[in-house]
């Protein structure tokens, strides 16, 4: 772990335009520095940077963050991985935290596992260059259209055909055989002997999102070896199922173009890439998993599903489609001729020829299930119906509410039946879960008729454009106005009149006191669980004294990515001369501030009132008999609470 006074000087030493401006051209306007998002495609510059604040904002795609946050986005990794990284950069020697004895020998076992699978991988790079393998190996390569620099970038090699070749030129290296058979490299007999668990094979590395290579595909050339594919066995650096052939290769551009392409072979995946669609990667041999989809996730929310167009290459596509949706992600399906997998039709066309199919053949899932079932269901209504209902149940799938609404309009077009039908299939099969995943849920939904599930807000109803993880709607606009106040004028004085009520002749009061005098500052004030965190960072260092650009520096580079985010997120605007700016202009800040801190304060309590007359109203619906009378008294006195406020704020702000 790195000691949290090297974290602090980490933080201290780096400036954002300076990490920034090592990925992209940044140029100066008035205090900040504006460039074109290197996270999404763009002809005019929406990417500023604010030295002072030491944040970075895109107001086209949204991201935002500290200049670690901006590491982690651009390098795809993690907190700590971006801290030495920007340390690398300011050459501050990192010493690790004293660990435990057992922790060494655990974080030495793995990092010993990892050297000697990148032993492994130079041993069959190397061995190209042999008789066998130049006869073999390299022979198979040029056949599958593979050029030298293809091979060379992927790492594709050769395992000979000796037993034990990688076993003795590993221990002739200094590798004890252990780390061979933890790392799935050999294999021990019942009589304690080892040999190699791979030989006679094109060798394909698997790489970790960082790049180190955690595991092998080996590829027969024996035409009646029944195992075409062999790939390494589940080991402390490699589990299957939360890998994806090709992903640090892909990860970059699947960022950039904000979609990434899913095939099913190696090769399919290493001939995309030499065409030139380098946003591709594949399932490492396996049947897709949610890990996977949460992989993919992590760089994309569009997945573009262009498997075999063979009976497995269906049910695959079909399966795959279920999963991406219950994660929450878009799915398409592109169908290849009949015959063609993405490798062979690469090989046959141009990028632009082979882009363009991509492009043009994209279909969404309801019309990929219709044209693959309708086939088979031909005339025969049962079937037909059967298909309708099939499709319904993968939409009810799907977390998002307004998304199942819109396809669920789509179904209804297409197959010309009632739209209230395919809704009323979908609501049942999501109440009896029915095939629904473990992802992403909706608001208003519970798991086990308990807390709230959440969903990402839709930025078009948040006040201040937001994008973080919302667990209440009708808070959230308030909630995110005072974190506002909070983050950008939390210091400023509200200069009151003498006849205001809220005038003090001894004290003037900031906006920071202002606010937690208004609502408190005891968990519960703020419904959303971002926001919470944020509010509740933010006053533990109020409280200590520091300034508001310490806060704000602090806050963004917490490890907490969520608080990070939406102090990043609301702490910095873009200067632009709307008509509300203009009329802003007109007046000073303090008087500003100090009619409108108190307006947000009416406004907060306002809705909570409104949120809880919801609540109340919800559980009516639900309630026995002898419970709904006092559920009524309850919601008549919120009634009453609501019209004195809104009464008294109209009064003050006629």
């Amino acid at each position: 772990m790195i000691p949290q006074e090297t974290v602090n000087l980490i933080l201290d030493t780096a400036r954002i335009e300076e990490v920034v401006s090592d990925y992209v051209t940044l140029k100066r306007r008035g205090a900040n520095y504006v460039a074109c998002c290197p996270f999404h495609n763009e002809k005019t510059p929406s990417f500023y940077v604010s030295p002072s604040k030491g944040i970075f904002k895109c107001f086209g795609c949204g991201k935002s963050g500290s200049a670690v946050g901006f590491v982690m986005e651009q390098e795809h990794c993690n907190y700590a991985e971006a801290l030495r990284l920007i340390a690398k950069k300011y050459n501050i020697a990192i010493v690790e935290k004293e660990e435990s004895a057992e922790e060494v020998a655990a974080r030495q076992h793995h990092e010993s596992l990892l050297l000697v699978s990148e032993f492994a991988q130079n041993f069959f790079v190397s061995q190209l260059d042999s008789q066998e393998g130049r006869t073999l190996a390299r022979a198979y390569c040029r056949n599958r259209a593979m050029d030298d620099e293809t091979i060379r970038k992927f790492g594709i090699g050769w395992a000979p055909s000796g037993r034990t070749a990688l076993i003795d030129a590993a221990v002739a290296a200094g590798y004890k055989t252990e780390y061979l058979v933890d790392a799935g490299l050999a294999v021990r007999r019942e009589d304690g002997s080892l040999v190699d668990k791979f030989y006679e094979r094109v060798m394909f590395p698997i790489h970790s999102v960082s790049g180190r290579v955690i595991a092998f595909s080996g590829r027969t050339l024996k035409s009646d070896n029944p195992a075409k594919y062999v790939n390494s066995p589940e080991t402390e650096i490699y589990i299957k199922s939360r890998n994806l052939l090709g992903i640090y290769f892909a990860k970059s551009e699947i960022s950039r173009l904000d979609k990434c392409i899913l095939v099913e072979g190696n090769v399919d995946m290493v001939m995309m890439h030499q065409l030139g669609i380098r946003n591709v990667v594949a399932s490492c041999g396996t049947s897709l998993t949610i890990e996977q989809v949460r992989l993919m996730k992590r760089f994309t929310d569009n997945v573009t599903i262009m498997y075999d167009g063979d009976a497995a290459g269906v049910h695959a596509t079909v399966r795959g489609i279920d999963l991406i949706l219950t994660e929450g992600l878009n799915v398409k399906v592109v169908s290849l001729p009949n015959g063609e997998d993405p490798d062979s039709f690469s090989r046959k066309h141009s990028l632009a020829e082979v882009e363009k199919f991509i492009a043009d053949g994209e279909r969404d899932f309801i019309s990929y299930k219709a044209s693959m079932l309708l086939e088979e269901a031909g005339s025969d209504p049962l079937k037909r119906a059967n298909l309708i209902n099939d499709i319904a149940d993968t939409i009810a799938k799907i977390p998002d509410p307004v998304k199942r609404s819109v396809y669920s309009q789509s179904v209804a077009t297409q197959f010309n039946i009632e739209p209230s039908i395919i809704s009323s299939r979908i609501s049942r099969t999501r109440r009896n879960g029915t095939g629904i995943g473990t992802g992403s849920r909706s608001v208003g939904e519970t798991a086990g008729g308990s807390a709230p599930r959440t969903e990402r807000a839709r930025p078009e109803e948040e006040a201040t454009g937001t994008r973080v993880a919302i667990d209440n709607r009708t808070m959230a606009p308030i909630e995110a106005e005072l974190l506002v106040f909070l983050l950008r004028y939390g210091t400023e004085e509200l200069l009151f009149e003498k006849d205001s009520e809220y005038y003090d002749e001894e004290e003037q009061v900031n906006v920071t006191d202002f606010i937690v005098g208004a609502i408190g500052a005891e968990e519960g004030c703020f419904a959303n669980r971002a926001y919470a965190a944020t509010y509740k960072a933010y006053l533990e260092l109020y409280d200590k004294g520091y300034d508001l650009d310490t806060i704000i520096r602090s806050l963004v580079n917490s490890e907490d990515r969520a608080v990070a985010g939406v102090v990043a997120e609301l702490s910095m605007e873009k200067h632009q001369l709307t008509v509300t700016s203009f009329a802003a202009s007109m007046t000073s800040k303090a008087s500003w501030l100090t009619r409108n801190v108190p307006l947000a304060i009416f406004n907060y309590h306002e809705r909570r009132l409104q949120d809880k007359f919801d609540k109340l109203n919800k559980d009516l619906v639900n309630s026995q008999s002898e419970d709904s009378g006092a559920i009524l008294e309850e919601m008549e006195k919120c009634l009453c609470a609501l019209k004195k406020i809104k009464k008294k704020k109209e009064e003050k702000y006629k």
